[in-house]
């Protein structure tokens, strides 16, 4: 791909990209901004080496690609947009471990996530991006005309249940089958954390079909696995992949910040 003021280093033919020439702490000029904008079109995730951030830098820079969107769990106090990462040896769950698409129980899911980090353990840490383009794309005729009359559920508290019961949070229902805003590619709509069931079909009949979609999606011809360094960011459009964080480090620290970027209603916004 040809960019004017960066260079992006593809990781696996199908997802992902570690973008050079670029320091995220400074301002972002028109053209640099139009690079990121196309490079994450581009490879769906890219990932920068070396930054220096802290919360409020991190919130600039989100707030390049729009306004940013307030977590269903608690921000930092100075700077609500920004939701702390921390995991070490008190933890009893830590955010992202099950395969999932950030925020699909809000009606118009976050366009992305920023996520930097500072500390890390010695090994382990790693985070898996897969592409739901290349997991519709593999899907049999027959199955994409199928999931195309279909919509699912997504449940803010099959997430974030487990770390406040008492919490209350939103739900929203989405086509299972959703066409990229920008793009225009086709994207398969369901993930593990978020998705309760599908609702054109018996309970039966929607789980038996989304556990099928579910191991369909999380296929390895469909993923990247990114090891982070400190000082690293990723930025990943929330609207064609899902992520997996690996908690293999415990006891160890694995510390950052991250900024969700607000989405915008499309055709395929139901309302609630």
């Amino acid at each position: 791909m040809a960019y004017q003021t960066i260079t992006a280093a593809p990781i696996t033919p199908t997802i992902g990209a570690e973008i050079n020439g670029i320091d995220l702490s400074r301002p972002l000029s028109s053209v640099q901004l139009d690079d990121l904008n196309q490079a994450i079109a581009d490879h769906q995730v890219i990932f920068f080496r070396d930054q220096t951030l802290d919360p409020a830098s991190l919130k600039r820079v989100g707030q390049y690609f729009g306004e940013l969107q307030a977590h269903a769990l608690k921000g930092l106090p100075d700077h609500p947009e920004v939701r702390k990462l921390h995991a070490d040896e008190t933890s009893k769950h830590v955010a992202g471990e099950e395969w999932h698409t950030d925020m699909s129980c809000l009606s118009v899911p976050p366009m992305g996530s920023i996520l930097y980090m500072h500390t890390l353990p010695p090994m382990g840490g790693d985070t898996i991006f897969a592409s739901m383009y290349a997991a519709y794309d593999a899907l049999s005729p027959g199955m994409k005309a199928h999931l195309e009359t279909l919509t699912a559920t997504h449940d803010g508290a099959l997430a974030f249940g487990r770390f406040d019961p008492t919490g209350k949070y939103p739900t929203a229902v989405h086509p299972v089958i959703r066409t990229h805003p920008v793009t225009g590619k086709k994207v398969l709509f369901v993930n593990r954390g978020f998705t309760s069931h599908i609702n054109d079909v018996s309970r039966e009949e929607s789980n038996a079909l989304l556990q099928y979609l579910y191991l369909h999606a999380e296929n390895a011809y469909f993923q990247m696995r990114f090891r982070w360094t400190p000082g690293a960011v990723a930025f990943w459009d929330n609207r064609c992949t899902q992520h997996l964080a690996i908690w293999d480090y415990y006891p160890h620290v694995r510390s950052g910040f991250r900024v969700q970027v607000e989405g915008q209603a499309d055709a395929y916004t139901i309302a609630a």
